[in-house]
């Protein structure tokens, strides 16, 4: 199979895979008791009213056109009013999504860069007391909930050692300062992104760490990598280009999942 046509398959049933998740949150949000509107209508609000705001989000149709509509909408970017904000979803998304990408996209990046290089190593040394131990590590790890291993790293970064900040995304005090260059104000945004970047980085290496490993011992036991040796090249030439790249596709679109 080719590469173009492996990443058509792959965005075949990715979008296949959302399309069913959309489907699956619709209908497991409206066979729950309630009604969704309850958040915004008043118990003294007459029954005129509460139907006039039914009929503001739909909820007025029947089940099938309402499924329609919300499919409709999700693929135009239109995800309605927000119940809790009173503002359009999408709106809210734009307000939140730069901070989100400035923690998310390089604690995603590390990660992988992490479990690549591990994976790959102990891949090659398989069988060693390294591989035994990192195993084990990633185990711990993908088990783990992140919640859990992000309020052990804020104990101990910054009640223990106080090294880093225990939430927040700036310095209120030097951003409110007119004087304050904007340099400076850049190393106040890393440096509050560093403790959850490393947290998320360690808690998140393991599934890619993993996945590189097992990806690396099938590569190893292709009929070019005996070929290779054969030719006597270095081990490390043989472990980081041709073995490891070919090892890669699989990483490359768990990331690429990972990032979407």
């Amino acid at each position: 199979m080719s590469l173009a046509t492996y990443i058509i398959k792959r965005t075949i049933q990715i979008a296949i895979t959302l399309f069913v998740v959309i489907t699956i949150l619709f209908f497991l949000f409206r066979v729950m008791p309630g009604d969704p509107t309850a958040f915004l209508l008043d118990p003294k609000m007459s029954p005129e009213a509460k139907e006039i705001i039914r009929k503001q989000f739909g909820l007025d149709k029947p089940l099938y056109v309402q499924y329609v509509l919300y499919v409709r909408n999700v693929l135009k970017g239109d995800f309605g009013t927000s119940f809790y904000y009173g503002v359009p979803v999408f709106e809210r998304i734009k307000e939140l999504l730069p901070n989100t990408l400035l923690l998310w996209v390089p604690a995603i990046l590390l990660s992988y860069f992490i479990g690549i290089n591990v994976g790959r190593r102990i891949a090659w040394k398989r069988g060693s007391k390294e591989e035994y131990i990192m195993i084990v590590l990633g185990l711990f790890f993908l088990g783990m909930p992140i919640f859990w291993f992000g309020m052990i790293m804020i104990w101990l970064f910054y009640h223990e050692l106080g090294i880093f900040p225990a939430g927040g995304m700036m310095t209120p005090e030097l951003w409110l300062d007119p004087s304050t260059p904007l340099w400076k104000k850049a190393a106040d945004i890393v440096y509050h992104l560093l403790l959850p970047i490393i947290t998320l980085s360690i808690g998140g290496f393991a599934g890619s760490m993993l996945l590189m490993r097992n990806s690396m011992l099938d590569t190893l036991r292709e009929d070019y990598i005996t070929t290779a040796r054969a030719k006597g090249l270095k081990e490390s030439v043989i472990r980081d280009k041709h073995a490891a790249r070919n090892a890669m596709l699989p990483i490359v679109t768990a990331m690429s999942i990972s990032l979407a």
